[in-house]
């Protein structure tokens, strides 16, 4: 009997709803013996009470993405799809991640920590900057500073989502996405957005957004992306499935911008779209995720 847990009471919950109900078909369409579990936050009673001897997660952001809901799981021996809880809480903390990424050689853009006392005297790396709080998904509460006297908003704004902020170089450029499957890349996606940037609002709410794949690169300059992304994936020991995302700048130069351990699964998202690229329907996506456990 598989769980599948959704919902969440993160700023993500609703696009998680979508992807419990996706994957819920699926599982329902391969005849595999399954229920949804909606985690409000305060009724985990209830799911320990059932029985199931897996657990697809499909909570994204905090919770389900941070490596909570996943040691929860381990410490009743429970098993559940995705990468463990230590791998899930390195993927969602922003500033940990790019510590591990860089330690191993991998392409970033320069960032800091903001501290309470930080002015933008003290960013030793130039404008444009990225403003984004360390915690979060689905670019929740990320501001791009142009100018130095944008600083204290864009700071107060992030600080409404976590504690922990940081700010990162802005890297102009094209965003691409890199979705995993076991240990292999899925075929690179462009996305194009008519936004600043690839914000909530151009991945949830534009009709403009495109997502382009083939992605327009060359082999060589898509395989280097898969590369890195397989790199990055296995850099904060995540295993299973995954999304890496990247920008390239104006050169092609590739920067790592974050990685996703559960990533949207709604018939719109990213991974999916990869996998059929791939030839993989989504019912065989939703397989080789439970197979990989």
């Amino acid at each position: 009997m598989i769980a599948v847990l959704m919902g969440g009471n993160s700023a993500e919950r609703q696009v998680s709803l979508e992807s419990g109900e996706a994957v819920y078909q699926a599982l329902k369409s391969l005849h595999i013996q399954c229920f949804k579990f909606d985690w409000n936050g305060d009724n985990l009673n209830d799911l320990w009470s059932e029985q199931f001897n897996l657990a697809f997660i499909v909570l994204h952001g905090r919770g389900g993405e941070d490596g909570f809901i996943q040691k929860l799981l381990e410490d009743r021996h429970i098993a559940y799809t995705g990468s463990n809880s230590m791998a899930s809480a390195n993927g969602m903390d922003k500033h940990l991640c790019k510590q591990i990424w860089h330690a191993k050689g991998l392409p970033l853009a320069p960032s800091i920590l903001a501290k309470k006392d930080t002015q933008s005297s003290t960013i030793n790396f130039s404008l444009p900057w990225a403003v984004k709080p360390v915690s979060e998904g689905s670019s929740i509460g990320i501001s791009k500073v142009t100018k130095a006297s944008q600083l204290n908003d864009a700071l107060e704004l992030a600080r409404h989502y976590d504690s922990k902020i940081l700010i990162e170089q802005w890297i102009t450029g094209d965003e691409y996405t890199v979705a995993i499957l076991g240990d292999k890349a899925l075929p690179v996606i462009k996305i194009v957005t008519d936004q600043d940037f690839y914000n909530y609002e151009s991945k949830y709410v534009s009709s403009t957004t495109q997502y382009l794949c083939p992605c327009g690169l060359n082999k060589t300059q898509e395989e280097q992306l898969q590369k890195i992304a397989i790199q990055a994936f296995q850099a904060i020991n995540a295993t299973g499935w995954g999304r890496v995302d990247f920008i390239l700048d104006q050169n092609n130069i590739p920067y790592l911008l974050e990685i996703n351990t559960v990533p949207g699964m709604t018939s719109h998202s990213l991974v999916p779209m990869a996998a059929k690229a791939a030839n993989i329907t989504f019912e065989q996506l939703v397989q080789q995720i439970i197979n990989e456990v």
